[in-house]
């Protein structure tokens, strides 16, 4: 054990001894530690950041839409817009499937648009959806004041319309907007429900979004072509059932033939999650490749520096095995000095990756949480990096002939 601390304490005291060589050295294996902790953190941040937001569909919720909601890799843009549009009689022709409990059938506008009182506007950010009472199931949407759309305000044409609490704040700060008249394109609606706050995605406001019956949606739009469809299965287990339903009738009612590919798209919690998991996967590739280059580079490094090391104290080697050391002594000491040098750089990238992503956190708001795991692989990565890089150089110290090591000059 004392032979362990003190060649500890040689290592460190090379390494006090050549600061700015060491520093140089180094500098590869703190980019390949601080590349794994930062991008790490990112990945995973990023990933507990969306399966909670991945959420906001509700339990047993999933969606058909013309367009991918999602997409990571090539996909033939040009096909995907000639596919036919989703209509609301195909959403209501959903609703008698067995594993099937609400029908959302939303239309939206081809860009944000904006709600204004006689004092205040809103910024041309707010989604606005032409919707039904499923709208609120369906989204997973929770009232926070009010109420949501009934089957009367669709029936009879009401021009209300249920608010996220960003345009409360910003319409109505320090009142009650409950009752309140906002205009849409000048058409005025009365607020009739607030929805519960559920803050933002990649820095995005979820809260921006205001729902309207569609027959009040279609007199201030237009009737739309396509329509989003939103359905909640009779249970969350039974959501599998419920796709395939869903996509057996669709394709049906869509005269697809058993050869032809889904001419829409459907996603769930489920399949987001999965995209993401492919996402992540695609990120760790590129950050393994970039910290095995990284660590190539730091570990020739340390290679350079520990036969440098070896020339520069060949005297001392001989010393030490003139007075009994052993060569196994000699390549044990030389081995735990590269290893500790190459954990000194793990260590200090390891602070610098944490450094990056906390202030990503708190200066950008980018969702970042260190997992103990990335910091664990980056010492051991660089721990593994110093032994194998460092085996050359200890073996050619270990075999220096006594005699001949203690004539250097």
């Amino acid at each position: 054990m004392n032979a362990l601390l003190d060649t500890l304490e040689m290592a460190l005291s090379t390494l006090r001894g050549n600061v700015l060589r060491s520093i140089l050295t180094l500098l590869g294996i703190v980019i390949g530690a601080a590349t794994v902790v930062a991008m790490m953190s990112f990945t995973e941040g990023l990933k507990v950041k969306l399966s909670t937001d991945f959420a906001q569909l509700g339990a047993g919720a999933f969606q058909v839409q013309k367009w991918p909601a999602m997409s990571f890799g090539p996909r033939d843009w040009r096909k995907i817009e000639r596919r036919p549009d989703l209509t609301r009689e195909q959403g209501e022709a959903l609703r008698d499937l067995p594993h099937i409990q609400f029908v959302s059938i939303e239309e939206y506008p081809h860009q944000p648009e904006k709600l204004t009182t006689p004092e205040r506007a809103t910024k041309q950010n707010i989604d606005v959806c032409g919707g039904l009472p499923d709208y609120e199931p369906a989204n997973g949407v929770t009232v926070a004041e009010g109420r949501f759309l009934v089957e009367t305000d669709i029936q009879l044409g009401r021009r209300v319309v249920f608010i996220g609490m960003d345009i409360a704040d910003q319409l109505f700060p320090g009142e009650d907007a409950l009752g309140q008249e906002v205009r849409l394109r000048g058409v005025p609606f009365e607020v009739v429900g607030i929805a519960q706050r559920k803050g933002a995605v990649m820095g995005r406001s979820k809260d921006t979004f205001a729902v309207i019956p569609w027959p009040a949606y279609e007199r201030v739009f237009g009737k739309s072509r396509n329509t989003n469809i939103a359905l909640v299965a009779t249970s969350p287990e039974d959501v599998p059932k419920a796709i395939d339903e869903v996509v057996a009738k669709l394709r049906r009612l869509r005269g697809l033939s058993a050869q032809d590919e889904n001419d829409f798209d459907y996603y769930s919690n489920d399949t987001s999650a999965e995209m993401f998991n492919n996402l992540a996967a695609m990120v760790a590739a590129a950050t393994g490749a970039i910290c095995a280059l990284a660590l190539l580079v730091g570990g020739i490094g340390i290679m350079n520096i520990m036969l440098v090391s070896v020339t520069e104290r060949t005297r001392e080697i001989g010393v030490r095995m003139a007075l009994g050391a052993r060569r196994r002594h000699i390549l044990a000491q030389f081995l735990v000095e590269s290893v500790t040098l190459s954990l000194s750089g793990g260590l200090f990238g390891v602070l610098v990756g944490g450094a990056l992503a906390l202030s990503a956190r708190e200066l950008f708001e980018v969702p970042a949480q260190i997992p103990l795991w990335a910091v664990l692989l980056s010492l051991g990565l660089t721990a593994t990096a110093g032994m194998l890089f460092g085996i050359y150089p200890a073996q050619r110290a270990s075999k220096l002939d006594p005699v001949e090591a203690m004539r250097t000059e």
